[in-house]
């Protein structure tokens, strides 16, 4: 009672501060809503500890995480500050200490210099305060000896070094380095390290962040105009750091390997369902029917839960029972059977759902209608993706955006739960339907490169449009003729 007091005095106070003036309104406001976050957040992990059900996600992912900053004199002195601001934004989205993140800030110019070790700090308080601390150096530019020091100090130093963890580097420049950077990224990722390369200004080389980087590049290599202008991928990076250690698994396609999670590898599709004819013949299917139990516990298929953002895809057709009743295509629900995340599709509305949580109440829920989504029901096969992020969600029906809603904030998803495809809503009793794609890929930016190829008439269109576009490189070529 105390707690909740003391939360009624903080909330009354920042209520009258937002009366007086704009400025302090903004400030107020955004003050308000991580207090009730954190409110939130420490009211449910209180009560999931009575269950043993937890939650989890980017922040609480136990990885390390090493960032390089270049203290060369082109940086200069005010733009170091903005690194070192750009950094603490960075870091607030981890929990700090043993068990979950742990940080290191070296800087390097003529030498690397280690600021803050792995070991150092185990809160966010603490470190936030020694990152204000560090000092500009200035100096030359060694970016591939300061990836060394990484590689053969930072990470054996660490406290956690003999256990088998995400180890991510974040490398900032503005550029060229004045040592060979090849060999020490490639030793580096032969220990597993994964490299991220900023350039920032028109001093650096695009080849030599592509050298530093994994691939592909345009994953891991980022540019900005200029150190103002860092802050505005500070949310890209957040993700892209989400992704290592939430998406441990990768999904073929196309050549390359995404990563996400197969959801019918993760519920064993392929063992309990029969094959059916898919969308085209070469593509394989399987027919879910009634007797068909998909469910199987979340922490096993998603065991550090969800990224802030990705994107839900699935390729499926409904049988005729399945459109004339209310069912989730797919639901994640907590150990008291709280929903988590789901997709249901709702028959007799000829709508679709999409629910997820909420900080401000336990579940949210967005519902998409109109007949572009009615088509869902008509018995034909048809792609839906779902482009998830913090604040919106959009979908797309067979390769064509629809609509986009509006989310709450939302909380990381408890884990100690179950996974479950195909079930009738509020029932464990499965609806019939026949599915080939049920994927969940963590970087958004698949969304573009997802076509719903595997539907005849998506094929058939692409093949006009290649037709047509050859023709006109043709022409065009007899025309320099």
């Amino acid at each position: 009672m105390v707690k909740h007091s003391r939360l009624h005095l903080t909330m009354c106070q920042i209520i009258y501060i937002r009366k007086r003036t704009p400025y302090m309104a903004a400030q107020a406001s955004s003050l308000l809503l991580l207090l009730l976050l954190a409110f939130v957040q420490g009211t449910s992990e209180q009560a999931s500890s009575e269950d043993g059900d937890y939650r989890a996600g980017c922040r609480t992912a136990a990885n390390e995480l090493v960032f390089l900053l270049d203290g060369s004199w082109s940086v200069e002195p005010e733009n170091f500050e903005t690194v070192k601001q750009w950094l603490v934004n960075i870091s607030s989205s981890f929990d700090i200490g043993p068990e979950y993140t742990l940080v290191s800030v070296i800087q390097y110019s003529d030498a690397p210099q280690l600021e803050i070790s792995l070991a150092a700090h185990k809160s966010s308080k603490r470190l936030i305060a020694a990152i204000s601390d560090i000092l500009y150096m200035g100096g030359n530019t060694q970016t591939g000896r300061s990836i060394q020091f990484v590689t053969k100090q930072v990470f054996p130093a660490s406290p956690r070094a003999s256990a088998v963890l995400v180890r991510t580097v974040v490398v900032v420049t503005d550029g060229k380095s004045q040592d060979n950077v090849t060999v020490a990224a490639l030793e580096a990722r032969e220990k597993g390290i994964t490299l991220f390369a900023i350039g920032v200004g028109n001093e650096v080389e695009e080849a030599e962040l592509k050298e530093i980087a994994n691939k592909p590049s345009s994953s891991y290599v980022f540019y900005v105009e200029d150190y103002g202008a860092i802050s505005r991928i500070k949310e890209v990076i957040k993700q892209k750091i989400c992704e290592e250690t939430v998406c441990p698994t990768r999904i073929p396609s196309r050549g390359r390997d995404e990563k996400g999670f197969d959801l019918l590898e993760g519920l064993r599709v392929m063992e309990k369902a029969e094959p059916a004819e898919g969308p085209l013949q070469d593509i394989e299917a399987y027919n879910i029917g009634s007797k068909i139990d998909l469910t199987e516990k979340t922490w096993e298929i998603l065991p550090e839960g969800l990224p802030p953002s990705y994107l839900f895809v699935a390729t499926l057709q409904s049988a005729p029972l399945a459109r004339r009743d209310n069912w989730d295509l797919w639901r994640v629900l907590a150990k008291d059977g709280r929903i988590q995340v789901a997709v249901t599709m709702n028959g007799p509305q000829r709508s679709l759902s999409f629910s997820t949580t909420s900080v401000l109440q336990e579940t949210q829920t967005v519902t998409f209608s109109g007949h572009s989504v009615q088509k869902l029901y008509d018995g034909e096969w048809h792609q839906i993706r779902l482009l998830v992020s913090e604040r919106r969600v959009t979908l797309f029906v067979d390769n064509r955006e629809l609509q986009e809603k509006e989310l709450e904030n939302v909380l990381p998803i408890y884990v100690r739960g179950l996974m479950q495809v195909g079930k009738y809503v509020g029932k464990d009793s499965t609806v019939q339907f026949t599915i080939q794609k049920l994927r969940i890929y963590c970087d958004p930016e698949q969304n573009k490169r997802e076509t719903a190829c595997e539907l005849p008439f998506v094929v058939s269109f692409l093949s006009v449009c290649l037709q047509w576009l050859e023709k006109r490189i043709n022409t065009f070529s007899e025309s320099l003729n």
